[in-house]
């Protein structure tokens, strides 16, 4: 019989990590909607992938309950340097717990215990039981209680391109330079800004890295205090009264008493199915659309959830797509653009890699089926004259560089990287279709073909369809379009 796996997510964690990769998401109300389609996006990936999960059968959702903790007793000044929660993000934590529950997570907030302390009690408890924990944070703090039964992971950490984080005993040691037993030593020695507890002044996490392997823990490098030069062995030598302290602020605790609202971990926490009428309900108010559309599509009772997706296929009298081949229509072009609420817009380049790509193209697009090619560097034989790519750039520079002129694009990381070795830094990107596919389908496939597949009810058209007027191939066989730089396991860049 396998063991058992308990899944627990640092909700309070998550929130904020939500609330700030989404775009500015409402409802036609005006209701702020991106962090609970991002948690929502979360969760639901963690249950479906049992690599992250462990095929967990029980779990729980922890967030911080209002009000103080014993930390605060401990230290007047803990957490005190922290802002205000963003008002959008406040109006978006009731319906967050209300989807966790109907997702099929208990959900946890017990008074006067951090969330963390709530999950390293839990894990501890699993423990003791013989089970395993996957803790899913991005809290470096939780770290400390890694060992043979407990692992993190990090589900939003991958957004540069690798793979979701997971730290077992060696990963916490590759990361932070010290195993997990000596993390709590290593923290109480750099500080928790974030939790507003100092450190020793002047010491980061190389010299605490350092400090632990010659000594080989935080008792003995107070010992060997006297012996530390310079100035931070000055620094350590004033903290001294201080790193007590700072140890207990930086130590979860794994004894809290968590009755009545965990009896036991199996009576307790039990991962129950989703609950579609209550999903749909939420999904409905929030104007989760192509969720709403999933739920009615399982049901076998679709039904008109938003307007017909007859445009996705539009015919091809309606297609306005033009190369730009002269500055009169490069003009034209600039003035749509300029007038534009938001405007898509890709490179096309030579190469996957940003720092070894030449620029060959780009492209504009002002609304549905409306857009133009401007080819600046395609070589083969017939190919159109073209305009010179310094002087589009030129000319293109004040609208890319612009913050007020809002950009989307897929995976514009690589090619604000292109852009930037010619000279411009594209600024005013408001949506990165690829991260956001990320954060709310990370499960599935990122690349823009998958996207038209699942978002336009049918595959994209090939590029050479309409980049000059199909009348000629691309510059070469490597030339490459960003929308096609990332499919999965290669998370977003």
């Amino acid at each position: 019989m396998s063991e058992k796996t308990l899944l627990l997510v640092d909700g309070s964690s998550f929130l904020y990590r939500a609330f700030h990769a989404m775009p500015d998401l409402r409802t036609g109300s005006g209701e702020p909607t991106g962090a609970v389609r991002g948690m929502v996006a979360m969760l639901r990936r963690l249950r479906a992938d049992g690599k992250l999960s462990g095929g967990a059968t029980h779990g729980a959702v922890v967030f911080d309950a209002p009000g103080k903790t014993f930390r605060d007793d401990w230290y007047a000044e803990y957490k005190a340097n922290r802002k205000a929660m963003p008002e959008d993000l406040v109006r978006q934590i009731p319906v967050i717990h209300e989807m966790v529950r109907a997702l099929g997570w208990p959900l946890l907030m017990v008074e006067g215990i951090e969330a963390d302390d709530v999950i390293a009690t839990l894990a501890a408890e699993a423990s003791r039981q013989g089970m395993n924990t996957v803790i899913s944070t991005g809290d470096k703090d939780l770290a400390q209680l890694v060992d043979d039964r407990v692992v993190l992971v990090n589900t939003m950490a991958s957004r540069e391109g690798g793979p979701v984080e997971r730290l077992d005993r060696d990963g916490v040691k590759t990361r932070f330079g010290v195993p997990p037993e000596r993390i709590v030593d290593w923290l109480t020695l750099v500080g928790d800004s974030v939790d507003n507890v100092p450190g020793v002044d002047k010491v980061g996490p190389r010299t605490a890295v350092k400090w632990l392997e010659q000594y080989g823990s935080l008792e003995a490098i107070v010992e060997h205090a006297a012996a530390i030069g310079g100035v931070v062995g000055e620094n350590l030598r004033k903290a001294l009264d201080w790193l007590p302290v700072a140890r207990r602020l930086v130590t979860v605790k794994t004894d809290c008493d968590l009755r009545p609202q965990v009896e036991s971990i199996d009576a307790s926490l039990d991962l129950g199915d989703e609950d579609p009428a209550a999903l749909r309900a939420l999904f409905d108010r929030c104007e989760f659309r192509s969720w709403l559309r999933e739920i009615d599509e399982a049901a076998g009772t679709a039904r008109a959830t938003e307007p017909a997706t007859a445009a996705a296929h539009a015919p091809a009298d309606s297609l306005a797509y033009e190369t730009v081949l002269d500055d009169a229509a490069l003009e034209r072009w600039i003035a749509r653009i300029e007038a534009a609420d938001l405007v898509a817009f890709d490179t096309e380049t030579t190469s996957l890699d940003p720092m070894a790509a030449e620029l060959v193209g780009l492209s504009l697009s002002v609304a549905p089926w409306e857009a133009c090619y401007v080819p600046v560097a395609h070589r083969y034989a017939g190919a159109p004259a073209q305009l010179a790519r310094e002087h589009v750039l030129e000319r293109l520079r004040g609208w890319l560089e612009d913050p007020a002129r809002a950009k989307v694009g897929q995976n514009l990381k690589y090619d604000t990287h292109v852009l930037e070795n010619h000279g411009v830094r594209p600024a005013g990107i408001a949506h990165d279709t690829l991260l956001e596919s990320y954060v709310l389908e990370a499960h599935r496939n990122h690349d823009m073909d998958s996207l038209a597949e699942r978002h336009r009810a049918g595959a994209r058209s090939p590029i050479t369809r309409w980049r000059a007027k199909g009348r000629a191939r691309s510059a070469s066989s490597r030339c490459r379009s960003s929308r096609q730089r990332a499919t999965r396991p290669r998370t977003p860049t």
